[in-house]
């Protein structure tokens, strides 16, 4: 599910905040001042989404890692010009196909190849496990006849 919309102008009035992932959405506008409010924010990510403007000031906000904002056109502490820069560069190069024309996804392949072992080793202990495989109970049946 991708959010779309901004963020609350009174989402600072969440005192107790700790962590906010709103990374690869459709937000957009700014961040509201009101952030700044959030004392126990720890976790900030608002990468890959359509906010700009200026970061509000404060402990917090500024604390936080410029990747917490890659993908993005804000500016203002903790970015810096060589971080957008590469927020840039990074940005313009995601779902896009490597030089050499090939893309592997490693998630899928990874989750397939766990599928299929795990699939395979179920089907084949049990087809020719002694205490309950059908193929090895058939096979003695046949065996005996």
């Amino acid at each position: 599910m991708i959010l779309v919309g901004s963020i609350p102008d009174n989402i600072g009035a969440m005192g107790s905040l700790e962590c906010i992932d709103l990374s690869t959405n459709n937000i957009s506008g700014e961040i509201p001042p009101t952030m700044s409010l959030l004392t126990f924010l720890s976790h900030l990510n608002l990468s890959y989404n359509k906010i700009t403007g200026k970061i509000p000031t404060s402990t917090q906000l500024q604390s936080l890692s410029a990747s917490s904002f890659l993908g993005t056109k804000l500016f203002g502490p903790p970015l810096t010009e060589s971080s957008k820069s590469n927020a840039v560069k990074f940005s313009s190069s995601v779902g896009k196909r490597q030089d050499n024309g090939h893309e592997v996804d490693w998630s899928f392949l990874s989750k397939e190849l766990g599928f299929c072992l795990g699939f395979f080793g179920v089907v084949a202990s049990s087809l020719f496990c002694k205490c309950h495989g059908a193929l090895y109970n058939f096979s003695i049946w046949m065996s005996s006849n």
